[in-house]
């Protein structure tokens, strides 16, 4: 399900099933993008932070148009002790390997990934950015 904000609207709660991952996208390319995900993050639950969200950047390939600094970006992802996952969705084996990506991060936050929990996954990439 896609939402271009949060809070979702309440009239459908009762319709909508379980939310194992909440990914939040942001376009380098535009300082609202990650205005609209900061204002945002404000809605979710505080226990989705433990390994249940994830911030994926789009227009990383395109370094000249950027609006955003990457070390926002950055912060972002240790302030809500998140992974930060850059792809570029104009290329489209970079759309492949997105997608997969995301659909892996899925399933471990789903909990259909045996001896990997989603605490241990969102710490392991955070681990990794920092190298």
């Amino acid at each position: 399900h896609l939402a271009t904000s949060l809070p979702l609207p309440p009239e459908r709660d009762h319709l909508r099933p379980r939310i194992d991952l909440v990914a939040f996208m942001i376009d380098i390319k535009s300082k609202y993008s990650l205005k609209n995900v900061e204002a945002s993050l404000a809605y979710v639950d505080d226990s989705f932070f433990l390994g249940k969200v994830c911030f994926l950047v789009t227009g990383v390939g395109r370094v000249n148009y950027c609006s955003i600094e990457m070390n926002a970006i950055r912060n972002l992802g240790e302030v809500y002790c998140s992974p930060v996952l850059f792809c570029e969705l104009e290329v489209e084996r970079s759309q492949v390997a997105t997608a997969q990506r995301l659909l892996r991060t899925l399933e471990i936050c789903a909990g259909h990934v045996p001896g990997v929990s989603a605490l241990s996954f969102s710490s392991l990439m955070r681990n990794c950015a920092d190298d």
